[in-house]
């Protein structure tokens, strides 16, 4: 009897520690495969959110401009019944 239940037992500790190894090369594959994917988006020209907003924002304001300054030339043209007498004004960029 004493035999058998050192058989389990001994047979315990080798899963457990099997278990344990798995656990451990499976976290150490996920930071690997993190920083590797980080390495690869990082050499690549992306913009950051901030940059992307801010040319979003100069791209909208200039838009609006071109609007205005179309429905001012075709008043001036006499194309529209009346002036537009609208002003565009850009949102000052932050840090500036």
């Amino acid at each position: 009897m004493q035999s058998e239940n050192r058989f389990f037992d001994d047979l315990a500790k080798l899963v457990n520690g099997a278990a344990g190894t798995v656990a451990g090369m499976s976290r150490e594959f996920e930071t690997n495969a993190r920083e590797k994917a980080k390495q690869w988006i990082g050499g690549m020209d992306f913009v950051s959110r901030d940059e992307f907003d801010a040319v979003k924002a100069l791209a909208a304001a200039a838009r609006e401009e071109v609007e205005l300054l179309k429905a001012r030339l075709d008043a001036l043209e006499g194309k529209a019944s009346e002036p537009v007498k609208q002003t565009v004004r850009a949102k000052p960029r932050d840090g500036e």
